[in-house]
């Protein structure tokens, strides 16, 4: 096997980091650009970056990931890229006419030290860019952070480059997505809508990442949030970030420059941060939450009680994006799961902070963000001492093999499994959808394992 070298003995590593439960931020700022109708990702370096960010999203998403490069040759590595950026932006522009062109860096650029503002001004005064249309731009230097620093730093470059305030307020509340699925998205406003809650998503990749097939290609599907609602962002009456990590430079930045207030939730994944982040809506959006979601949260309830014997006490090892990690311990704890493991390489304080107060009650659990956490640490805590369950990307099934685990994919990328984009873990009705697959993964383990005279017609 793949993986049979792994030893239960840990070695101090300081320099070394091993498949990291990560990977670089231009991805996060390409996958953040879709969430803009109209608008072409581009990415500010070598064709080589370019084309490894759109492979990545095209093997998680199953959908073409259109997007272009500067296309750097040795003679712009050495003296700069600003005649590759300008010449990309009148080409794209004539050839493909985008809405909107959403530049983001790459190690090869940020290392030159190009200077975005500078090259983006140069093409608007030379008439590069036509009237009426947009670039916008965020630094992601791969070398430092993640995806996920990378989707956070393009999403606040929309409050940046498009929010604004005037004297008219809007009965409006800003939804700022952190990543997650676009079926994720869709969830947490058909949420909204069902409260009659006046809400704006953004960015939205709804109808932009999941298209239906209708035999007729479009370059720019229907989906995301227009430039105009975007512009509307600093008239809405309050904002709730969906995510700490993803959103809270945001939210920050819209309320520094056009005084919109807000407030941070967790991702609504489980029960307790759905519960946090209906109640935030109702509040903020002053809605009553009807009996239709209060039912949804009742049959989540019903689904956990009927089968909490296969649940309680189940040790579980995860890693992913500190977003979708905290609320998805928290519901693993709910539901008397045990998180003993947990791993994140993007770093950051409130990861751990977050998780010290959620798993206060399991003594021996172990949970580490940042650069040197990975996978390769991960494997060797379930050789000292092993789990029930793991929850996590595609990386992780070389562990699931070597130690013969019942294995949950959930996250980012889900390579070698269909369907993370059709069924939504947001909501009551993502938690549910989530349970299940928790549960249909120990009772196919069950059967698989158990011996001829122990297989049951029904478990």
């Amino acid at each position: 096997m793949l993986l049979k070298h792994t030893t239960a003995k840990e070695i101090d590593r300081k320099a070394l980091t091993i498949n990291p439960a990560k990977t670089c931020q231009p991805i996060g700022a390409m996958y953040a650009a879709f969430g803009i109708h109209g608008c072409l990702p581009h990415s500010h370096g070598s064709q080589g970056c370019c084309s490894y960010h759109r492979s990545a999203l095209t093997r998680h998403f199953k959908e073409p990931i259109v997007a272009s490069t500067s296309s750097f040759s040795e003679g712009s590595s050495v003296f700069g890229g600003s005649a590759n950026l300008v010449q990309s932006i009148e080409t794209i522009f004539s050839v493909y006419e985008p809405e909107v062109i959403a530049v983001h860096t790459t190690c090869l650029s940020e290392t030159i030290g190009d200077d975005l503002t500078q090259i983006v001004s140069k093409a608007a005064e030379e008439g590069k860019i036509p009237e009426g249309k947009q670039v916008i731009y965020c630094n992601t230097p791969s070398y430092v952070g993640s995806h996920i620093t990378g989707y956070a730093n393009q999403v606040a470059a929309m409050v940046k480059f498009f929010s604004t305030a005037t004297l008219k307020k809007r009965n409006v509340v800003n939804l700022v997505a952190g990543w997650m699925e676009p079926s994720d998205m869709r969830e947490i406003k058909r949420i909204a809508s069902v409260m009659e809650a006046r809400t704006l998503m953004f960015p939205d990749m709804t109808d932009v990442l999941d298209t239906p097939l209708t035999g007729k290609y479009e370059m720019y599907p229907k989906g995301g949030c227009t430039t105009e609602e975007l512009k509307t962002t600093g008239d809405s009456k309050f904002t709730i970030g969906l995510g700490e990590y993803s959103t809270n430079t945001a939210c920050v930045a819209l309320d520094n420059k056009c005084k919109v207030k807000f407030e941070i939730t967790d991702i609504p994944i489980g029960l307790k941060a759905t519960d946090r982040f209906v109640t935030a809506l109702s509040r903020h959006a002053n809605v009553p939450v009807p009996e239709s979601i209060s039912a949804e949260r009742g049959r989540l309830i019903d689904l956990i009680a009927d089968n909490q014997k296969y649940l309680y006490g189940k040790r579980v090892a995860l890693w992913g994006d500190p977003d979708t990690l905290i609320p998805l311990c928290e519901f693993l704890v709910s539901m008397d799961m045990r998180p003993v493991y947990v791993v994140s390489g993007t770093p950051g304080k409130p990861f751990e902070e977050r998780l010290k107060v959620i798993l206060k009650d399991i003594p021996e659990a172990k949970f580490k963000g940042g650069e040197l956490a990975d996978m390769f640490q991960m494997h060797q805590w379930i050789k000292q001492e092993g789990v029930d369950l793991l929850i996590g990307n595609t990386y992780g099934k070389y562990i699931a093999r070597d130690e013969d685990l019942p294995f949950v994919r959930y996250g980012f990328p889900i390579a070698d499994r269909p369907g993370h984009n059709f069924f939504p873990k947001t909501g009551y009705v993502g938690a549910t959808n989530l349970a299940i697959q928790i549960l249909n993964a120990f009772m196919d383990h069950m059967d698989r394992t158990s011996p001829d005279e122990k297989v049951e017609f029904q478990l």
